[in-house]
Protein backbone atom coordinates (compact mmCIF):
# COMPACT_ATOMS: atom_id res chain seq x y z
CA UNK A 1 0.00 0.00 0.00
CA UNK A 2 1.18 3.52 -0.81
CA UNK A 3 -0.26 6.86 0.31
CA UNK A 4 -0.17 9.88 -1.99
CA UNK A 5 -1.35 13.32 -0.91
CA UNK A 6 -1.71 16.73 -2.50
CA UNK A 7 -2.56 20.00 -0.76
CA UNK A 8 -4.39 22.65 -2.79
CA UNK A 9 -3.89 25.95 -1.04
CA UNK A 10 -6.81 28.29 -0.39
CA UNK A 11 -9.33 26.13 -2.21
CA UNK A 12 -12.88 25.62 -0.98
CA UNK A 13 -15.31 23.18 -2.55
CA UNK A 14 -18.86 22.36 -1.55
CA UNK A 15 -18.98 19.29 0.69
CA UNK A 16 -21.34 17.49 -1.68
CA UNK A 17 -18.84 17.95 -4.50
CA UNK A 18 -16.10 16.47 -2.31
CA UNK A 19 -18.29 13.51 -1.41
CA UNK A 20 -19.19 12.74 -5.04
CA UNK A 21 -15.58 12.96 -6.19
CA UNK A 22 -14.39 10.72 -3.33
CA UNK A 23 -17.02 8.09 -4.09
CA UNK A 24 -16.04 7.95 -7.76
CA UNK A 25 -12.33 7.84 -6.93
CA UNK A 26 -12.83 4.91 -4.52
CA UNK A 27 -14.42 2.88 -7.32
CA UNK A 28 -11.10 2.70 -9.19
CA UNK A 29 -9.61 -0.79 -8.74
CA UNK A 30 -6.21 0.45 -7.59
CA UNK A 31 -7.67 2.75 -4.91
CA UNK A 32 -8.02 1.27 -1.40
CA UNK A 33 -9.23 4.48 0.22
CA UNK A 34 -9.42 8.18 -0.55
CA UNK A 35 -10.57 11.47 0.93
CA UNK A 36 -10.97 15.10 -0.04
CA UNK A 37 -10.98 17.22 3.12
CA UNK A 38 -10.29 20.76 4.25
CA UNK A 39 -7.22 20.97 6.44
CA UNK A 40 -8.95 21.54 9.77
CA UNK A 41 -7.74 19.90 12.98
CA UNK A 42 -10.88 17.72 13.18
CA UNK A 43 -10.45 16.55 9.60
CA UNK A 44 -6.79 15.75 10.18
CA UNK A 45 -7.84 13.56 13.10
CA UNK A 46 -10.23 11.72 10.78
CA UNK A 47 -7.52 11.30 8.16
CA UNK A 48 -5.19 9.98 10.85
CA UNK A 49 -7.80 7.42 11.93
CA UNK A 50 -8.11 6.28 8.32
CA UNK A 51 -4.32 6.09 7.83
CA UNK A 52 -4.58 8.87 5.24
CA UNK A 53 -2.46 11.54 6.96
CA UNK A 54 1.17 12.22 6.13
CA UNK A 55 3.51 15.13 6.80
CA UNK A 56 2.33 17.25 3.87
CA UNK A 57 -1.33 16.86 4.89
CA UNK A 58 -0.43 17.57 8.50
CA UNK A 59 1.06 20.90 7.40
CA UNK A 60 -2.11 21.99 5.57
CA UNK A 61 -4.06 24.97 6.87
CA UNK A 62 -7.79 25.12 7.52
CA UNK A 63 -8.42 26.87 4.17
CA UNK A 64 -6.43 24.28 2.21
CA UNK A 65 -7.94 21.23 0.54
CA UNK A 66 -6.22 17.89 1.19
CA UNK A 67 -6.48 15.13 -1.40
CA UNK A 68 -5.34 11.83 0.08
CA UNK A 69 -5.31 8.55 -1.84
CA UNK A 70 -4.12 5.17 -0.62
CA UNK A 71 -3.48 2.76 -3.48
CA UNK A 72 -2.82 -0.96 -3.68
CA UNK A 73 -0.61 -0.48 -6.71
CA UNK A 74 -0.04 2.80 -8.47
CA UNK A 75 1.89 6.01 -8.86
CA UNK A 76 1.54 9.67 -7.86
CA UNK A 77 -0.30 10.17 -11.15
CA UNK A 78 -3.43 9.07 -9.29
CA UNK A 79 -3.48 12.57 -7.74
CA UNK A 80 -3.89 14.14 -11.18
CA UNK A 81 -6.85 11.86 -11.78
CA UNK A 82 -8.27 12.76 -8.35
CA UNK A 83 -8.00 16.47 -9.10
CA UNK A 84 -9.64 15.97 -12.49
CA UNK A 85 -12.57 14.17 -10.85
CA UNK A 86 -12.97 17.10 -8.49
CA UNK A 87 -13.26 19.57 -11.37
CA UNK A 88 -15.76 17.32 -13.17
CA UNK A 89 -18.08 17.44 -10.16
CA UNK A 90 -17.89 21.21 -9.85
CA UNK A 91 -19.87 22.61 -12.82
CA UNK A 92 -20.46 26.36 -13.19
CA UNK A 93 -23.75 27.93 -12.12
CA UNK A 94 -26.05 27.99 -15.09
CA UNK A 95 -29.38 29.56 -15.85
CA UNK A 96 -31.71 29.98 -18.76
CA UNK A 97 -30.08 33.32 -19.40
CA UNK A 98 -26.59 31.83 -19.58
CA UNK A 99 -23.74 31.07 -17.22
CA UNK A 100 -22.75 33.07 -14.16
CA UNK A 101 -20.38 32.47 -11.28
CA UNK A 102 -21.64 35.35 -9.12
CA UNK A 103 -24.80 35.93 -7.12
CA UNK A 104 -25.25 39.31 -8.77
CA UNK A 105 -25.20 37.69 -12.19
CA UNK A 106 -27.82 35.14 -11.20
CA UNK A 107 -30.02 37.89 -9.73
CA UNK A 108 -29.84 39.83 -12.99
CA UNK A 109 -30.71 36.70 -14.95
CA UNK A 110 -33.71 35.96 -12.68
CA UNK A 111 -35.33 39.28 -11.72
CA UNK A 112 -38.48 37.50 -10.48
CA UNK A 113 -36.63 35.41 -7.88
CA UNK A 114 -37.43 36.32 -4.28
CA UNK A 115 -35.22 33.98 -2.22
CA UNK A 116 -31.54 33.03 -2.27
CA UNK A 117 -30.12 29.83 -0.76
CA UNK A 118 -26.52 30.38 0.28
CA UNK A 119 -24.20 27.47 1.07
CA UNK A 120 -20.59 28.59 0.82
CA UNK A 121 -17.75 28.63 3.33
CA UNK A 122 -18.62 30.65 6.41
CA UNK A 123 -15.86 33.16 5.71
CA UNK A 124 -17.65 34.25 2.52
CA UNK A 125 -21.28 33.54 3.40
CA UNK A 126 -22.06 36.84 5.15
CA UNK A 127 -20.92 38.87 2.14
CA UNK A 128 -23.14 36.92 -0.22
CA UNK A 129 -26.11 37.08 2.16
CA UNK A 130 -25.74 40.85 2.48
CA UNK A 131 -25.75 41.25 -1.29
CA UNK A 132 -28.90 39.13 -1.58
CA UNK A 133 -30.71 41.14 1.09
CA UNK A 134 -29.75 44.45 -0.49
CA UNK A 135 -31.08 43.03 -3.76
CA UNK A 136 -34.46 42.41 -2.13
CA UNK A 137 -34.21 38.64 -1.66
CA UNK A 138 -35.15 36.58 1.36
CA UNK A 139 -32.18 34.43 2.37
CA UNK A 140 -31.82 30.87 3.60
CA UNK A 141 -28.26 30.94 4.93
CA UNK A 142 -27.39 27.24 5.07
CA UNK A 143 -23.73 27.96 5.81
CA UNK A 144 -22.38 27.65 9.33
CA UNK A 145 -19.17 29.13 10.78
CA UNK A 146 -20.65 32.62 10.33
CA UNK A 147 -19.69 35.01 13.13
CA UNK A 148 -22.23 36.22 15.66
CA UNK A 149 -21.48 39.82 14.68
CA UNK A 150 -22.26 39.07 11.03
CA UNK A 151 -25.46 37.24 11.95
CA UNK A 152 -26.69 40.18 14.02
CA UNK A 153 -25.86 42.68 11.27
CA UNK A 154 -27.56 40.58 8.60
CA UNK A 155 -30.72 40.07 10.63
CA UNK A 156 -30.98 43.76 11.43
CA UNK A 157 -30.65 44.48 7.72
CA UNK A 158 -33.33 41.89 6.93
CA UNK A 159 -35.76 43.38 9.44
CA UNK A 160 -35.18 46.86 8.00
CA UNK A 161 -36.09 45.58 4.54
CA UNK A 162 -39.00 43.40 5.66
CA UNK A 163 -37.16 40.24 4.64
CA UNK A 164 -36.33 36.87 6.18
CA UNK A 165 -32.73 35.99 6.98
CA UNK A 166 -33.00 32.32 7.92
CA UNK A 167 -29.75 31.13 9.47
CA UNK A 168 -26.83 30.87 9.64
CA UNK A 169 -26.95 27.12 9.87
CA UNK A 170 -30.62 27.09 8.85
CA UNK A 171 -31.10 23.62 7.47
CA UNK A 172 -34.81 23.64 6.71
CA UNK A 173 -37.66 25.87 5.55
CA UNK A 174 -40.92 25.29 3.68
CA UNK A 175 -42.36 28.42 2.08
CA UNK A 176 -45.55 28.35 0.02
CA UNK A 177 -45.21 24.60 -0.33
CA UNK A 178 -41.60 24.73 -1.56
CA UNK A 179 -38.97 23.02 0.57
CA UNK A 180 -35.50 24.48 1.10
CA UNK A 181 -32.46 22.73 2.52
CA UNK A 182 -33.31 19.47 4.27
CA UNK A 183 -37.08 19.62 3.81
CA UNK A 184 -39.67 16.88 3.66
CA UNK A 185 -42.61 16.54 1.29
CA UNK A 186 -45.46 17.41 3.64
CA UNK A 187 -49.02 18.38 2.64
CA UNK A 188 -50.27 21.95 2.65
CA UNK A 189 -52.43 22.71 5.65
CA UNK A 190 -53.29 24.99 8.56
CA UNK A 191 -50.16 24.77 10.72
CA UNK A 192 -47.36 27.34 10.62
CA UNK A 193 -44.00 26.61 12.24
CA UNK A 194 -41.18 28.85 13.42
CA UNK A 195 -38.15 26.86 14.51
CA UNK A 196 -34.65 27.58 15.75
CA UNK A 197 -33.94 23.86 15.30
CA UNK A 198 -33.75 22.35 11.81
CA UNK A 199 -34.36 18.68 12.46
CA UNK A 200 -36.86 19.71 15.11
CA UNK A 201 -38.87 21.33 12.34
CA UNK A 202 -38.54 18.18 10.23
CA UNK A 203 -39.53 15.82 13.04
CA UNK A 204 -42.62 17.82 14.04
CA UNK A 205 -43.77 18.48 10.48
CA UNK A 206 -43.48 14.80 9.49
CA UNK A 207 -45.24 13.63 12.66
CA UNK A 208 -48.04 16.07 11.85
CA UNK A 209 -48.17 14.67 8.30
CA UNK A 210 -48.60 11.14 9.71
CA UNK A 211 -51.68 12.44 11.52
CA UNK A 212 -53.03 14.14 8.41
CA UNK A 213 -52.07 17.74 9.25
CA UNK A 214 -50.18 19.87 6.75
CA UNK A 215 -48.23 23.11 6.84
CA UNK A 216 -48.95 26.62 5.65
CA UNK A 217 -45.38 27.86 6.17
CA UNK A 218 -42.31 26.71 8.08
CA UNK A 219 -39.48 29.13 8.85
CA UNK A 220 -36.12 27.99 10.20
CA UNK A 221 -34.23 30.80 11.93
CA UNK A 222 -30.89 29.24 12.84
CA UNK A 223 -29.94 27.98 16.28
CA UNK A 224 -28.55 31.24 17.68
CA UNK A 225 -31.56 33.42 16.90
CA UNK A 226 -33.09 33.18 20.38
CA UNK A 227 -29.80 33.89 22.13
CA UNK A 228 -29.50 37.05 24.21
CA UNK A 229 -27.09 38.48 21.64
CA UNK A 230 -29.43 38.13 18.64
CA UNK A 231 -32.60 38.69 20.64
CA UNK A 232 -34.96 36.61 18.52
CA UNK A 233 -34.91 39.11 15.65
CA UNK A 234 -35.94 36.60 13.00
CA UNK A 235 -38.00 34.36 15.28
CA UNK A 236 -40.26 37.23 16.30
CA UNK A 237 -40.48 38.56 12.73
CA UNK A 238 -41.62 35.12 11.54
CA UNK A 239 -44.18 34.95 14.36
CA UNK A 240 -45.62 38.28 13.18
CA UNK A 241 -45.79 36.98 9.62
CA UNK A 242 -47.66 33.80 10.63
CA UNK A 243 -50.00 35.73 12.92
CA UNK A 244 -51.03 37.83 9.91
CA UNK A 245 -51.21 34.89 7.49
CA UNK A 246 -54.88 33.86 6.87
CA UNK A 247 -54.15 30.20 5.90
CA UNK A 248 -52.26 29.69 9.18
CA UNK A 249 -54.76 28.63 11.84
CA UNK A 250 -52.36 27.23 14.44
CA UNK A 251 -48.74 28.17 15.16
CA UNK A 252 -45.94 25.97 16.49
CA UNK A 253 -42.75 27.43 17.98
CA UNK A 254 -39.72 25.15 18.41
CA UNK A 255 -36.37 25.75 20.10
CA UNK A 256 -33.88 24.42 22.55
CA UNK A 257 -34.32 26.38 25.81
CA UNK A 258 -33.36 29.98 25.03
CA UNK A 259 -32.08 32.69 27.32
CA UNK A 260 -34.58 33.18 30.18
CA UNK A 261 -35.41 36.78 29.23
CA UNK A 262 -35.91 35.83 25.59
CA UNK A 263 -38.09 32.87 26.60
CA UNK A 264 -40.32 35.19 28.62
CA UNK A 265 -40.61 37.62 25.70
CA UNK A 266 -41.47 34.71 23.40
CA UNK A 267 -44.30 33.54 25.67
CA UNK A 268 -45.66 37.06 26.03
CA UNK A 269 -45.60 37.58 22.28
CA UNK A 270 -47.23 34.19 21.69
CA UNK A 271 -50.02 35.22 24.05
CA UNK A 272 -50.74 38.28 21.93
CA UNK A 273 -51.45 36.17 18.84
CA UNK A 274 -55.13 35.58 18.12
CA UNK A 275 -54.53 31.93 17.23
CA UNK A 276 -53.64 28.83 19.26
CA UNK A 277 -49.89 28.52 19.77
CA UNK A 278 -47.99 25.36 20.76
CA UNK A 279 -44.57 26.13 22.22
CA UNK A 280 -41.91 23.42 22.35
CA UNK A 281 -38.86 24.44 24.38
CA UNK A 282 -37.04 21.13 24.57
CA UNK A 283 -36.61 19.98 28.13
CA UNK A 284 -37.53 23.31 29.71
CA UNK A 285 -39.78 23.49 32.74
CA UNK A 286 -43.29 24.72 32.04
CA UNK A 287 -43.93 28.25 33.34
CA UNK A 288 -46.34 28.54 36.28
CA UNK A 289 -48.95 30.28 34.11
CA UNK A 290 -49.59 30.69 30.42
CA UNK A 291 -51.89 32.78 28.25
CA UNK A 292 -55.09 30.92 27.36
CA UNK A 293 -54.03 30.37 23.72
CA UNK A 294 -50.53 29.06 24.53
CA UNK A 295 -49.78 25.37 25.13
CA UNK A 296 -46.37 24.30 26.47
CA UNK A 297 -44.57 21.05 25.51
CA UNK A 298 -41.13 19.58 26.29
CA UNK A 299 -40.49 17.15 23.40
CA UNK A 300 -40.99 17.21 19.64
CA UNK A 301 -43.32 14.22 19.82
CA UNK A 302 -45.48 15.86 22.48
CA UNK A 303 -45.52 19.06 20.42
CA UNK A 304 -46.91 17.33 17.32
CA UNK A 305 -49.46 15.30 19.29
CA UNK A 306 -50.63 18.38 21.19
CA UNK A 307 -51.01 20.43 18.02
CA UNK A 308 -53.04 17.67 16.40
CA UNK A 309 -55.27 17.36 19.48
CA UNK A 310 -55.89 21.12 19.62
CA UNK A 311 -56.72 21.40 15.93
CA UNK A 312 -59.01 18.36 15.89
CA UNK A 313 -60.46 19.22 19.34
CA UNK A 314 -59.52 15.71 20.51
CA UNK A 315 -59.73 14.87 24.22
CA UNK A 316 -57.54 11.75 23.96
CA UNK A 317 -54.77 11.38 26.54
CA UNK A 318 -51.54 12.06 24.65
CA UNK A 319 -49.34 10.36 27.24
CA UNK A 320 -51.52 7.25 27.14
CA UNK A 321 -51.30 7.06 23.34
CA UNK A 322 -47.51 7.16 23.50
CA UNK A 323 -47.39 4.60 26.35
CA UNK A 324 -49.46 2.07 24.37
CA UNK A 325 -47.16 2.33 21.36
CA UNK A 326 -44.08 2.03 23.60
CA UNK A 327 -45.47 -1.10 25.25
CA UNK A 328 -45.86 -2.93 21.96
CA UNK A 329 -42.29 -2.12 20.94
CA UNK A 330 -40.83 -3.14 24.30
CA UNK A 331 -42.57 -6.48 24.09
CA UNK A 332 -41.11 -7.06 20.62
CA UNK A 333 -37.63 -6.17 21.88
CA UNK A 334 -37.78 -8.28 25.06
CA UNK A 335 -36.04 -11.32 23.55
CA UNK A 336 -33.19 -9.22 22.23
CA UNK A 337 -32.68 -7.54 25.58
CA UNK A 338 -32.71 -10.86 27.44
CA UNK A 339 -29.96 -12.25 25.21
CA UNK A 340 -27.47 -9.45 25.67
CA UNK A 341 -24.35 -9.82 27.79
CA UNK A 342 -24.42 -8.09 31.20
CA UNK A 343 -21.25 -6.30 30.14
CA UNK A 344 -23.13 -4.62 27.34
CA UNK A 345 -25.00 -1.94 29.27
CA UNK A 346 -24.65 1.39 27.47
CA UNK A 347 -26.53 3.30 24.78
CA UNK A 348 -24.47 4.65 21.91
CA UNK A 349 -26.56 7.09 19.88
CA UNK A 350 -25.20 8.45 16.59
CA UNK A 351 -27.28 11.33 15.26
CA UNK A 352 -27.35 13.23 12.00
CA UNK A 353 -29.94 15.64 13.48
CA UNK A 354 -28.77 17.84 16.33
CA UNK A 355 -32.24 18.54 17.69
CA UNK A 356 -33.02 14.83 17.78
CA UNK A 357 -29.82 14.29 19.75
CA UNK A 358 -30.95 16.96 22.18
CA UNK A 359 -34.49 15.56 22.52
CA UNK A 360 -33.16 12.11 23.38
CA UNK A 361 -30.94 13.56 26.08
CA UNK A 362 -33.94 15.37 27.55
CA UNK A 363 -35.79 12.03 27.75
CA UNK A 364 -32.82 10.15 29.19
CA UNK A 365 -32.21 12.82 31.80
CA UNK A 366 -35.35 11.68 33.55
CA UNK A 367 -35.10 7.92 32.92
CA UNK A 368 -31.45 6.81 33.05
CA UNK A 369 -29.67 6.68 36.42
CA UNK A 370 -26.29 7.33 34.78
CA UNK A 371 -25.31 10.51 32.92
CA UNK A 372 -25.32 10.75 29.13
CA UNK A 373 -22.15 12.15 27.61
CA UNK A 374 -22.21 14.11 24.36
CA UNK A 375 -20.33 16.54 22.19
CA UNK A 376 -23.51 18.64 22.50
CA UNK A 377 -24.64 17.90 26.08
CA UNK A 378 -27.50 19.37 28.05
CA UNK A 379 -25.04 20.05 30.88
CA UNK A 380 -21.49 21.09 30.01
CA UNK A 381 -20.06 18.86 32.74
CA UNK A 382 -21.06 15.86 30.60
CA UNK A 383 -19.25 17.04 27.47
CA UNK A 384 -17.14 14.35 25.85
CA UNK A 385 -13.42 14.88 26.31
CA UNK A 386 -12.96 13.54 22.79
CA UNK A 387 -15.98 13.57 20.45
CA UNK A 388 -14.46 10.62 18.59
CA UNK A 389 -14.52 8.37 21.69
CA UNK A 390 -17.65 7.37 23.60
CA UNK A 391 -17.85 6.92 27.35
CA UNK A 392 -20.75 5.37 29.22
CA UNK A 393 -24.07 6.35 27.67
CA UNK A 394 -23.14 8.58 24.74
CA UNK A 395 -25.12 10.65 22.25
CA UNK A 396 -23.08 12.11 19.41
CA UNK A 397 -24.32 14.87 17.13
CA UNK A 398 -22.40 14.17 13.92
CA UNK A 399 -23.80 17.38 12.43
CA UNK A 400 -21.79 19.56 14.81
CA UNK A 401 -19.19 21.84 13.23
CA UNK A 402 -16.30 19.73 14.52
CA UNK A 403 -17.45 16.98 12.13
CA UNK A 404 -18.80 19.02 9.19
CA UNK A 405 -16.03 21.51 8.40
CA UNK A 406 -14.82 20.33 5.00
CA UNK A 407 -17.06 17.27 5.08
CA UNK A 408 -20.60 16.60 3.84
CA UNK A 409 -23.34 16.81 6.46
CA UNK A 410 -24.22 13.34 7.85
CA UNK A 411 -27.70 13.64 6.34
CA UNK A 412 -25.95 13.61 2.97
CA UNK A 413 -23.06 11.25 3.55
CA UNK A 414 -23.19 8.20 5.85
CA UNK A 415 -19.48 7.37 5.66
CA UNK A 416 -18.47 8.90 8.98
CA UNK A 417 -21.46 7.41 10.79
CA UNK A 418 -20.85 3.94 9.37
CA UNK A 419 -17.25 4.11 10.57
CA UNK A 420 -18.45 5.15 14.02
CA UNK A 421 -21.10 2.39 14.03
CA UNK A 422 -18.38 -0.22 13.60
CA UNK A 423 -16.35 1.39 16.38
CA UNK A 424 -19.30 1.31 18.79
CA UNK A 425 -20.38 -2.24 17.92
CA UNK A 426 -16.85 -3.43 18.67
CA UNK A 427 -16.97 -1.87 22.14
CA UNK A 428 -17.88 -4.73 24.54
CA UNK A 429 -19.84 -2.26 26.72
CA UNK A 430 -22.20 -1.10 23.95
CA UNK A 431 -25.68 -2.61 24.33
CA UNK A 432 -27.80 -0.45 22.03
CA UNK A 433 -26.80 1.52 18.97
CA UNK A 434 -29.41 4.15 18.23
CA UNK A 435 -29.67 6.00 14.92
CA UNK A 436 -31.86 8.63 13.37
CA UNK A 437 -32.63 8.26 9.66
CA UNK A 438 -33.74 11.53 8.10
CA UNK A 439 -35.40 11.47 4.69
CA UNK A 440 -36.37 14.32 2.40
CA UNK A 441 -34.99 16.62 -0.24
CA UNK A 442 -31.30 17.38 0.11
CA UNK A 443 -30.70 14.23 2.17
CA UNK A 444 -28.97 11.04 1.04
CA UNK A 445 -30.90 9.33 -1.77
CA UNK A 446 -31.17 6.03 0.15
CA UNK A 447 -29.91 6.37 3.74
CA UNK A 448 -31.85 3.33 4.96
CA UNK A 449 -30.35 1.15 2.25
CA UNK A 450 -26.77 2.22 2.84
CA UNK A 451 -27.03 2.04 6.63
CA UNK A 452 -28.79 -1.35 6.48
CA UNK A 453 -25.96 -2.92 4.50
CA UNK A 454 -23.48 -1.83 7.14
CA UNK A 455 -25.77 -2.94 9.98
CA UNK A 456 -26.20 -6.38 8.40
CA UNK A 457 -22.44 -6.95 8.43
CA UNK A 458 -22.07 -5.66 11.99
CA UNK A 459 -24.96 -7.77 13.30
CA UNK A 460 -23.27 -10.87 11.92
CA UNK A 461 -20.07 -9.97 13.79
CA UNK A 462 -21.66 -8.60 16.96
CA UNK A 463 -25.06 -10.35 17.34
CA UNK A 464 -25.62 -9.13 20.92
CA UNK A 465 -25.86 -5.48 19.91
CA UNK A 466 -29.42 -4.15 19.65
CA UNK A 467 -30.08 -1.71 16.81
CA UNK A 468 -32.84 0.90 17.16
CA UNK A 469 -33.75 3.79 14.90
CA UNK A 470 -36.46 6.27 14.05
CA UNK A 471 -37.20 7.52 10.55
CA UNK A 472 -38.09 11.17 10.02
CA UNK A 473 -39.95 11.40 6.72
CA UNK A 474 -43.16 10.99 4.74
CA UNK A 475 -44.54 8.80 1.98
CA UNK A 476 -44.08 11.73 -0.39
CA UNK A 477 -40.34 11.99 0.20
CA UNK A 478 -38.06 10.74 -2.60
CA UNK A 479 -36.82 7.91 -0.35
CA UNK A 480 -40.42 6.92 0.65
CA UNK A 481 -41.04 6.44 4.38
CA UNK A 482 -42.60 2.95 4.24
CA UNK A 483 -39.89 1.65 1.91
CA UNK A 484 -37.13 2.95 4.18
CA UNK A 485 -38.78 1.48 7.28
CA UNK A 486 -39.10 -1.95 5.64
CA UNK A 487 -35.46 -1.95 4.52
CA UNK A 488 -34.31 -1.25 8.07
CA UNK A 489 -36.61 -3.86 9.59
CA UNK A 490 -35.32 -6.48 7.16
CA UNK A 491 -31.81 -5.71 8.40
CA UNK A 492 -32.89 -6.49 11.97
CA UNK A 493 -33.39 -2.93 13.19
CA UNK A 494 -36.19 -2.04 15.60
CA UNK A 495 -37.85 0.93 13.90
CA UNK A 496 -39.78 3.38 16.08
CA UNK A 497 -42.47 5.84 15.11
CA UNK A 498 -40.67 8.87 16.51
CA UNK A 499 -37.27 9.85 17.85
CA UNK A 500 -38.73 10.22 21.34
CA UNK A 501 -40.12 6.70 21.18
CA UNK A 502 -36.72 5.34 20.08
CA UNK A 503 -35.05 7.11 23.01
CA UNK A 504 -37.55 5.68 25.51
CA UNK A 505 -37.17 2.17 24.11
CA UNK A 506 -33.37 2.35 24.26
CA UNK A 507 -33.54 3.47 27.89
CA UNK A 508 -35.88 0.62 28.81
CA UNK A 509 -33.54 -1.96 27.28
CA UNK A 510 -30.45 -0.92 29.25
CA UNK A 511 -32.01 -0.50 32.67
CA UNK A 512 -29.95 -2.64 35.02
CA UNK A 513 -31.86 -5.70 36.09
CA UNK A 514 -34.95 -4.59 34.21
CA UNK A 515 -36.51 -6.99 31.76
CA UNK A 516 -38.71 -5.19 29.21
CA UNK A 517 -42.35 -5.82 29.84
CA UNK A 518 -45.68 -4.81 28.41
Amino acid sequence: MQLFTRVLQNQYHDSVVLMLAARELKQLPQVADAAYMMGTAANKDLLQQGSLLDASAEAARANDLIIAVRVVDGSPDILDQAQKLLSQHHPPITSEAGTSDTLRGVMRAHPDANIAVISVAGAYAAREAREALVGGLHVLLFSDNVSLADELALKRLAVQHGLLLMGPGAGTAILNGVGFGFANQVPRGPVGIVSAAGTGLQEVSTLLAKHGLGLSQAVGTGGRDLSQAVGGLMFFSAMDALAADPPTELIILISKPPDADIAQKLLVKAGEIKKPVVVCLLGADAPPSLPANVHFTRTLEECALRAHAIYTKSTADIAQIAACEDGALRQAAAALAAARSPLRKYIRALYSGGTLCYESQVIWQGTLPDPVYSNAPLDKKFKLTDANQSQGHTAVDLGEEEFTVGRPHPMIDNELRITRMAQEAADPQAAVILLDVVLGYGAHSDPAGELSKAIGKLRAEYPEVIWICSVTGTEGDPQVLSKSVNILKEAGVIVCGSNAQAARLAASLVQEGDTPHD
